[in-house]
């Protein structure tokens, strides 16, 4: 006969209640500290939301946002939230995003469009529709250091280059020929299947598989969009009759551009602060 354990009440809730408090504790300030990560992001939805009540004085919405995300960069420059070489990566954002909306707003292409007047446009592109790339590279900038990231096990640049350039240019060429996305991320899924994203929220150090947080970001990037087409930043084709959510197709696209993204943050770490750390199989 098999003699029953018994934890008196007050043990068990003396054990239990500390390591709930603490994992609440350290829930709250992740959330925190991610919020404090997306300040430029977060302050751009702000300028979103105010810029269609604002009395702008006949002043293009489009050309306000672009004016007031550059005026934001400066103030994130001179309180040294950002470090000149952090700004250097969001302007390569901003350029990399541009070159892809001029492609995409493109007539013969049209997958999305700008349908407001505005001064500041190349090619029909609103210029401040760049810092919607930058504002990812910012969040990725600033929480490295919040998170104290680390990489482990990140791959060798022959593989992980050649396959970010990929990424990039069936954004392009999926217009024209097979749609290599499927495949692409599968290819996402074997070259970084080993890397881990090592973070510290308070003390403790946690890890994630590096394609999970891929797929996060890319998710909560879908969410964005959601929030910014509703507030007109611009329009789907299925949109111009009045908007709805945003097909759940387009996360897979986000997540195969945070891939370039991170590759450019990862590179600068790397350089700038010797951050990532490689095993031997990693340069396998």
């Amino acid at each position: 006969m098999k003699t029953a354990v018994i934890i008196p009440t007050p043990l068990l809730a003396g054990q239990l209640l500390p390591a709930v408090r603490d994992f609440l504790w350290e829930f709250l300030v992740f959330g925190l500290k991610e919020a404090r990560a997306c300040i430029f992001a977060g302050s751009f939805f702000v300028l979103l939301l105010v810029s269609k009540h604002l009395p702008l004085f006949g002043l293009a919405r489009y050309d306000f946002l672009c004016l007031a995300a550059l005026a934001l960069q400066a103030i994130l420059l001179l309180t040294r939230v950002e470090s000149r070489d952090e700004a250097l990566t969001l302007c390569a954002f901003h350029v990399i995003g541009l070159a892809l909306e001029i492609f995409k707003t493109h007539p013969a292409i049209g997958s999305w469009s700008y349908p407001e007047e505005g001064f500041l446009k190349i090619a029909g592109v609103p210029l401040y529709s760049g810092f919607m790339y930058a504002a990812v590279a910012s969040y990725m900038c600033q929480a490295w250091h919040l998170l104290r990231l680390d990489l482990v096990d990140y791959p060798s640049y022959k593989l992980s280059v050649p396959l970010s350039i990929a990424v990039y240019l069936n954004f392009f060429t999926h217009h024209y020929f097979y749609d290599l996305r499927w495949l692409l991320l599968a290819g996402v899924l074997l070259v970084f299947r080993r890397c881990q994203v090592l973070f510290t929220v308070i003390e403790k150090q946690r890890s994630m598989p590096l394609v999970l947080a891929f797929f996060l970001v890319g998710f909560f990037i879908w969410v964005a969009e959601n929030i910014s087409t509703y507030l007109g930043a611009w329009v789907y084709p299925e949109q111009r009759a009045g908007w709805q959510i945003v097909s759940f197709g387009k996360i897979s696209s986000w997540m195969l551009l945070v891939i370039i993204s991170g590759m450019i943050v990862a590179d600068l770490k790397q350089f700038r602060e010797k951050k990532i750390t490689r095993s031997p199989s990693a340069h396998g």
